[in-house]
């Protein structure tokens, strides 16, 4: 199986002893290496925003892009640029494959490396690896979307995983994850570290090895956008279970904003059941506490449900006096025809509640059915 982008990251690192960063040729943050040094210049202001917000500023690129990175094929020394935050110089591999620029490595430069240096040119043929990497991605990535839609969504699923695994190659015997991002309304983007991607259903799919699931979930996600990550499958035939995950993730993570923006289908708790339902209108028993003049009931109701029925731990995560609390839960009872100190009146309330949480980030998405 090849190695990710991160394991290649690393491998520079060793090889170099300084931090590594990778980024695609749009810029996009793909990987980095451990920081354990304690000079400040390796956290310059350039790679903290580069980690931080997965991608460097239009200064730096147009700074960077200066010193022909796009046309070098070997080592660039680059000055720092103290107006662009560079503090301090860079050394830029860049990740090639027949002659075409795909992404680039960086490295602080603090003037020990020589661009003579052996290292440098073992470091700079791991750059041509993952320049291989980056280019099969690009070049693939049509094809493998096709059969991947074709898989989640044609009832003929057997001949399209079959095919899938095929065009996959060694990648295709597993372990593989589906990662989904919601809401989602345009193409299908260029991922470093997906071996595949397709729009579905107002989300994306994208097809990952296990170690990248996160990274991809996150350059995926964002204030607006959630995303789910499915349980590893052995299989490409297993897939259609990793998709129903993933985007039950993602819509828990929706609804739910303690769980996102990145949520895994282990960690959902509750949601797993819910959004395995199909899609239905709140229980009644909640109507009441739904109408907009009792917000705040139906959140109390919620939050003293969650802590396990502990008026101190509700009283506390609210911000209210206790017997603020009762009186609120008095009101509830009266609203709901509930008893809250039976079990199995809490139990639907509960339910009843997430669902109707659920509902709500569904309806407004327009997304989430069944794959």
């Amino acid at each position: 199986m090849e190695p990710d982008y991160q394991e290649l990251i690393d491998e520079v690192s060793a090889q170099l002893g300084t931090p590594a960063t990778l980024e695609g040729r749009d810029f996009a943050l793909i990987a980095f290496g451990a920081h354990d040094s304690a000079d400040d210049r390796v956290m310059d202001p350039v790679r903290t925003r580069s980690i931080l917000h997965r991608r460097s500023s239009a200064e730096v690129r147009a700074w960077f892009e200066r010193f022909g990175i796009a046309r070098a094929r070997g080592p660039v020394r680059i000055p720092p640029d103290p107006a662009a935050g560079v503090r301090t110089g860079r050394i830029c591999l860049p990740a090639r494959h027949h002659g075409v620029v795909y992404g680039y490595i960086w490295l602080v430069d603090d003037g020990a490396l020589e661009l003579t240096d052996p290292r440098l040119s073992d470091a700079q043929a791991t750059a041509e690896r993952i320049g291989a990497l980056l280019a099969r991605s690009a070049g693939l990535g049509g094809r493998l979307g096709a059969l991947l839609h074709t898989l989640l969504t044609s009832p003929q699923r057997e001949a399209a995983a079959g095919e899938l695994a095929q065009a996959l190659g060694p990648a295709g015997g597993g372990p593989l994850t589906l990662v989904v991002a919601l809401p989602w309304d345009e193409g299908a983007p260029g991922l470093p570290g997906a071996l595949a991607v397709c729009p579905l259903e107002g989300s994306l799919a994208a097809l990952v090895r296990p170690p990248a699931a996160r990274a991809v979930a996150e350059r995926l996600s964002g204030p607006a956008v959630a995303a789910g990550i499915g349980a590893p499958r052995g299989a490409t035939a297993e897939l259609p279970d990793a998709w129903r995950e993933a985007l039950g993730a993602a819509r828990a993570a929706r609804a739910e904003p303690a769980l996102g923006p990145v949520a895994h289908w282990s960690a959902i708790g509750a949601y797993r059941l819910l959004t395995a339902l199909p899609p239905a209108a709140p229980d009644p028993v909640a109507g009441a506490l739904l109408d907009p003049a009792h917000r705040e009931l139906a959140r109390t109701a919620e939050t003293y449900l969650d802590q396990a029925g502990s008026p101190a731990r509700t009283a506390t995560a609210l911000g209210i006096h206790r017997q603020t609390l009762y009186y609120r839960l008095t009101r509830v009872e009266h609203l709901t025809g509930l008893d809250l100190a039976d079990g199995t009146h809490r139990l639907l309330l509960h339910l009843a509640l997430k669902a109707a949480r659920l509902h709500a980030a569904t309806e407004h998405d327009g997304a989430g059915g069944e794959g």
